[in-house]
């Protein structure tokens, strides 16, 4: 069986763990190299992700491009602001990429400076980027050496709006994004008191309203299925739960229009993608039901009296969020089955 020599940059951190996770039980994946570039010291995997103990002999090492030699594709689960250091050389030397961090999601420079306030250091690697949502660019993804994986929110936005906007069945003005996050979305690295179990636990907060760094990804790929300029309204919260997303979507109906119409809409674009779960209409999606997974379940509703449609979205923020949605990709660009160590459902209860 054909293998890839794979290497995690940045693999001490929630998503890093996830990553080495996935891949260690990936059928073409030979992991070959841990590295960090938060410190100059070797770190024992189990040391950052006691989980994984015993699981591989490799360790999280210092960052050293010589570590890289012989590498067929790099996962960076790296900060944002970093991988656009990095990205140039390794696509230099042949070895694909997938960056889960926001450096190569955005079309232009002006957007990522403007949003994340740092200047791009890679504005000739931006073409050269495939946004990496399989469902919206599969065709893409096989042909990439660069795959920009999407941000968390976004995946779960898109997925419940996309049938909506690429058939322009929903007014553009009135997309409203509500979305509710568990902490680890935060990353590993936040020492602020507001994410300290004493102030998360029986609370419930939204933050960055009106100006989440999200909603530009956002606003971009709807464009691009709507073939005009699509702005929206999104607020995310934080909620006292370790891992998952809930987003919420609203947006009026351009024309009169019953659930099980939308519905239809959804099942054709949805029912042979692997990794889209659409529940049946009026059943309820839970958090719990896609957390250790790499799904995304929908659920879709039309309030009768206000035209307006109502879709529900969950998925595990580390996974199809993060790291589960990063091998997908990896799957599409080597010619791998897309559910190679991938398919397996979440953890209950």
């Amino acid at each position: 069986m054909q293998r890839c020599r794979v290497a995690v940059i940045g693999a001490t951190g929630y998503t890093g763990g996830e990553l080495v996770r996935l891949l260690l039980n990936h059928p073409h994946a030979e992991l070959v190299a841990l590295l960090r570039l938060s410190s100059e010291e070797t770190l024992p995997l189990h040391k950052a992700h006691p989980h994984l103990r015993g699981l591989t002999d490799l360790e999280c090492m210092p960052y050293d491009e010589r570590a890289l030699d012989g590498v067929d594709v790099a996962f960076l689960a790296v900060p944002n602001g970093v991988a656009m250091d990095l990205v140039p050389s390794l696509l230099t030397r042949g070895i694909k990429v997938v960056d889960l961090s926001a450096d190569f999601r955005f079309r232009d420079a002006d957007t990522y400076e403007r949003w994340y306030r740092k200047r791009h250091a890679a504005t000739d690697w931006l073409a050269r980027a495939v946004y990496g949502l399989p469902e919206l660019r599969r065709p893409q993804l096989r042909e990439a050496s660069l795959a920009a994986n999407p941000g968390c929110y976004p995946v779960s936005a898109l997925l419940a709006l996309a049938p909506l906007v690429r058939r322009r069945l929903v007014h553009f003005d009135s997309i409203v994004i509500d979305s509710k996050s568990g902490v680890s979305g935060a990353g590993r690295s936040r020492l602020e008191v507001a994410y300290l179990f004493t102030e998360l636990d029986n609370d419930f907060r939204a933050y960055g309203v009106a100006g989440h760094r999200h909603t530009p990804e956002m606003e971009q790929e709807l464009s691009a299925l709507a073939g005009e300029r699509v702005r929206v309204t999104f607020t995310p919260h934080l909620v006292p739960m370790v891992r998952g997303i809930f987003t919420t979507v609203y947006a009026t109906l351009r024309e009169p229009m019953g659930a099980a119409d939308v519905y239809n809409f959804y099942a054709a674009d949805y029912n042979r993608e692997p990794f889209v779960r659409l529940l049946d209409l009026g059943e309820l999606p839970r958090v719990k039901a896609v957390v250790g997974s790499n799904f995304c379940d929908l659920s879709v509703f039309v309030d009768e009296r206000t035209q307006r449609v109502i879709v529900l979205s969950v998925l595990d923020n580390l996974i199809k969020g993060a790291a589960g949605n990063a091998v997908q990709c990896f799957n599409l660009m080597f010619g791998w089955d897309e559910h190679a160590g991938l398919w397996h459902g979440g953890l209950a209860p």
